[in-house]
């Protein structure tokens, strides 16, 4: 067994002001994303400007935390945020969906594109890619926090989380996470829209890889202990809402090369 890394969830104290590195991890992420959309923006459009591609990151964060904050009350823990709302405002402690984060930047990117005259999925092309550091920051975050632990096990890299009532060695799953939903769906997207592809593939292809990582994920995290499982003492809340996406972003990519044009080249 490991020993879990007694990581302080407060990165830095400013007399009454806490900065937590739960709240680190998203800035790494969003400036990671931008820093990397920056090396392939003049490849998708020559006429962007700093200007405009810093108004679609902050369109996109805006749906990441907005969407992720909403997405988790209604999907995961309406109760408690009707008896406390003031819940809502405590983004420390975690509380993020990434399928209502999701929602949220659908919806950002829609008002985007239709503000500067491009098509819908000619955007989230582009950005899609980008998004597993946002990810893979956000699983970091997880683990500092010590939350959204595995199940147990007797594995030799399991860990003791110290927010664990029951102190079980349990599975890192938020390393997991990390190393699927971060590592490995970044170099799959990066490598795979670094050729030309025809528009709406590369965001049908962040919608099959994600789902199956995060359903495949969900075998070995401990389920929300106030929902627990949903069905045949396996199917979790997660699995639910990324099955979707699996058969959404296959469905798009079968589409996208049966009728779609291959687009302009975003080499890196």
């Amino acid at each position: 067994m490991l020993a879990y890394p007694q990581i302080d969830p407060v990165a830095l104290s400013l007399g009454p002001i806490q900065i937590h590195w739960y709240g680190l991890m998203y800035l790494i992420g969003i400036g990671g994303a931008w820093w990397l959309a920056s090396r392939r923006v003049n490849a998708f459009d020559p006429s962007w400007n700093s200007e405009k591609l810093s108004d679609l990151v902050f369109w996109v964060a805006l749906g990441v935390i907005a969407g992720g904050r909403v997405g988790y009350i209604l999907f995961y823990d309406l109760a408690s945020y009707v008896n406390d709302p003031t819940l809502i405002f405590q983004v420390w402690k975690g509380g993020m969906s990434f399928h209502g984060g999701l929602l949220g930047v659908l919806l950002a990117v829609w008002w985007f594109a239709r503000r500067n005259g491009k098509r819908f999925f000619e955007v989230m092309d582009f950005a899609a890619p980008m998004v597993p550091i946002g990810l893979g920051a956000g699983r970091i975050g997880n683990f500092i926090n010590a939350e959204l632990w595995g199940k147990a096990t007797d594995l030799p890299w399991a860990m003791v989380f110290p927010t664990d009532p029951l102190q079980l060695a349990r599975h890192p799953s938020q390393l997991y996470q990390f190393a699927m939903e971060g590592v490995a769906l970044f170099i799959i997207l990066w490598l795979y829209s670094a050729k030309p592809r025809p528009t709406m593939a590369v965001s049908g292809l962040f919608g099959v890889c994600y789902g199956i990582f995060r359903f495949l994920a969900e075998f070995v995290r401990e389920p929300d202990a106030h929902l627990g499982y949903l069905a045949f003492g396996w199917v979790t809340m997660g699995q639910v809402l990324s099955l979707p996406m699996i058969l959404i972003g296959a469905a798009m990519m079968a589409w996208a090369y049966r009728n779609g044009g291959v687009k302009r080249e975003t080499v890196s």
